[in-house]
């Protein structure tokens, strides 16, 4: 098991490339499931969810092989419609599977997903949406077995209580080859839905209406493999972003997409923060410290809960309280705890973190609870004072690709280095 070694107080400068999105990546592959072929998806990070996906996909019987950052699959022989509990506890976004398997197949039998230690993410939108387009739904010894009616899923009208990316993604990619229109309302606005929504259209998927809130898919009888470069990382953009103007120091993005940043870029210059955007660079400069300036998460185009964190971080070096409001997962505070051994002043207030900042931050051990709190702990290891030993980075090689050579680039003084913790 590896650890972090972070030695605070320098500041971030230079130019960084943007790695392909994480949580696009875990939506497209599975859809290749939809259609037997040989696919390559460029711009593929190199991260453990990754890892953790093509494990899964060859389970189900798909050859997967990671070349730099492009992804070559075959799925030729992906004719198994098992997705086992060894490999979907790894990742909750392995769900993603019961979709494109069940209308492929017309049968699925797919565990009940793992994943993050924190919050209840259900899956019941996920099952309502397929059982809305014909499928028999059982929950038996921890897994889901689902049943397409006569074999094929039938299009239906669909609409989701609560905005969720996964199951939106979810119910687009079995609609694809339902028989009949299907219509989502409610649907997911995230980039990664847009993206994925390009890719099946790429396939031969009839969609109508992608990055709006109402979705139309017709059914075609069968989709092609073809090939795809994902999208920038928007989260791991974002976090940089905020590592820079926490050191006072001056960065470039370049591989990005500030549209799918607008609500964060007006916040980090609500801030205080200079920002100059291109059509696909991000520049910030920051010099001197941030004005206090609340957030409150919400659905895209709103402030993500992905970088609810790494903002409680960036609060810390204010001088004067903000708040923090997280309206997504309630419960995503797992970091506080941490932040505060490093000698930040928060409280948890329900769902609010209320941040009295400009305390002076003093390095310690801490410990990795999940992916977004690993990044904010990183962000406070970057700005304390001596060294700070972060524990657990499993979590943060989840979702981002080689943090600590990016941030050497940068000038962090921070080093990778085994350790006996179990």
């Amino acid at each position: 098991m590896d650890k972090f070694v972070i030695e605070g107080g320098g500041k971030l400068n230079g130019k960084i490339k943007v790695s392909g999105s994480k949580n696009c990546s875990i939506a497209l592959i599975p859809a290749m499931l939809l259609a037997p072929g040989t696919y390559t998806l460029s711009n593929t990070p190199n991260l453990r969810d990754v890892w953790t996906l093509s494990r899964l996909m060859s389970e189900l019987g798909a050859f997967c092989e990671l070349n730099g950052n492009d992804l070559f699959v075959d799925t030729r022989n992906a004719n198994s419609t098992y997705a086992s509990y060894e490999q979907v506890k790894r990742m909750r976004a392995s769900f993603y599977v019961l979709g494109p398997i069940l209308a492929r197949h017309g049968e699925a039998k797919v565990s009940l997903p793992g994943g993050c230690a924190w919050g209840p993410r259900p899956v019941d939108l996920h099952l309502k949406g397929m059982e809305k387009l014909g499928a028999e739904i059982e929950i038996e010894s921890g897994y889901v077995i689902a049943k397409a009616k006569n074999g094929k899923l039938e299009g239906a009208k669909i609409h989701f209580d609560i905005s969720s990316v996964g199951a939106t993604g979810n119910v687009l990619m079995a609609a694809t080859l339902a028989k009949g229109t299907t219509k989502i309302s409610n649907a997911a606005l995230e980039p990664e839905i847009t993206a994925l929504g390009r890719f099946l259209i790429k396939m031969g998927a009839k969609i109508d209406g992608l990055g709006t809130s109402t979705i139309e898919i017709e059914g075609v009888d069968e989709l092609k493999a073809v090939n795809e470069t994902n999208i920038p990382d928007r989260i791991e953009a974002a976090t940089f972003l905020i590592a820079a103007a926490m050191t006072q120091g001056k960065i470039e993005l370049t591989n990005v997409n500030p549209y799918h940043l607008a609500a964060v870029i007006d916040k980090l210059e609500e801030a205080g923060c200079e920002i100059d955007v291109n059509q696909d660079t991000i520049v910030l400069t920051m010099n001197d410290k941030p004005k206090p300036t609340d957030v409150i998460t919400s659905v895209y185009p709103g402030f993500p809960t992905d970088v609810q964190a790494q903002w409680n971080a960036f609060m810390l070096l204010a001088d004067g309280t903000s708040k923090i409001t997280d309206n997504i997962y309630t419960d995503r505070f797992k970091h506080v705890p941490e932040l505060n051994r490093l000698g930040a002043d928060i409280e948890l207030v329900d769902n609010c973190a209320i941040i009295n900042g400009g305390k002076k931050l003093s390095g310690a051990t801490v410990m990795s609870s999940d992916l977004r709190a690993s990044a904010a702990l990183v962000l406070a290891g970057l700005i304390a004072e001596g060294n700070t030993d972060l524990l657990r980075i499993y979590h943060l090689d989840r979702g981002y690709e080689l943090m600590e050579n990016k941030l050497l680039d940068l000038g962090a003084n921070i080093k990778r280095v085994k350790t006996e913790e179990f």
